[in-house]
């Protein structure tokens, strides 16, 4: 399409359903979700273990398909059907448009944290020695990190390697972030101080997605959604 998509929401999700084939038959993991994330958002997938949370996620990521429905993306001046897309040019797009943030944090552990932010822009396409490395540096002392940035992931502790994996999610200055459970694994103290830190990113024009089963952050998100049994039951705005 090349009609302007200023106006369209980032991603919209249309009548998508995720089945799972299993031992006993056919599971349905979402079941008809009509979704769309707005611009400039802090949106928040609050539901229990097993609800199809991460599994929505997917949805946005493009990293697993979907039985029926469709996924749009309306970003670069285009909107794109992404699981219309090859598994390259999705790859692609993905790490240009979107910076994925996960409770384990996937750091490579040979890396330093440095080189770890470096890494989506290498896989993208777009590392450049000088500038790359300028850019690491710039994100690292972001989360207040500079001073580690030589180090191995090992040698500093959960919530700082969560604070790498954010810096790592916005190396190739990407228009969306999506988090599952980034929260999850860490202390209410240090947990805290990361959701401040999205807080900050919402703040200064980031659109955020975040997948969490703790309802006590239900009134920080400025728009949230409830999932249970793969369909969505809830929706409601800060006020």
């Amino acid at each position: 399409m090349s009609v302007s998509t200023q106006f369209l929401p980032l991603i919209e999700l249309r009548e998508v359903v995720k089945n799972y084939q299993s031992e006993a038959g056919v599971y349905p993991a979402l079941k008809g979700i009509n979704l769309h994330v707005e611009r400039g958002e802090f949106l928040g997938i609050i539901g229990k273990s097993g609800a199809g949370k991460s599994t929505l996620l997917n949805m946005f990521t493009g990293v697993d398909q979907l039985s029926s429905g469709e996924v749009i993306a309306h970003t670069n001046g285009k909107s794109i059907s992404l699981h219309e897309m090859s598994e390259n040019d999705l790859a692609l797009w993905r790490g240009r448009t979107m910076g994925v943030i996960y409770q384990s944090f996937q750091l490579l552990p040979m890396l330093t944290l440095a080189q770890n932010v470096m890494m989506p822009m290498d896989m993208s396409g777009l590392y450049h020695p000088r500038k790359s490395r300028e850019r690491a540096l710039e994100l690292l002392d972001m989360v207040e990190l500079i001073d580690h940035a030589h180090k191995l992931p090992a040698y500093i502790s959960g919530g700082q390697q969560q604070r790498v994996a954010i810096a790592r999610a916005l190396a190739n200055d990407p228009p969306l972030i999506v988090a599952d459970e980034p929260t999850g694994s860490l202390d209410s103290i240090t947990a805290d101080t990361i959701f401040q830190l999205f807080e900050r990113l919402v703040q200064s024009g980031r659109t955020i997605v975040m997948v969490t089963h703790d309802i006590g952050l239900m009134p920080r998100f400025t728009r949230h959604v409830e999932i249970e049994d793969g369909e969505l039951i809830g929706e409601g705005r800060r006020s």
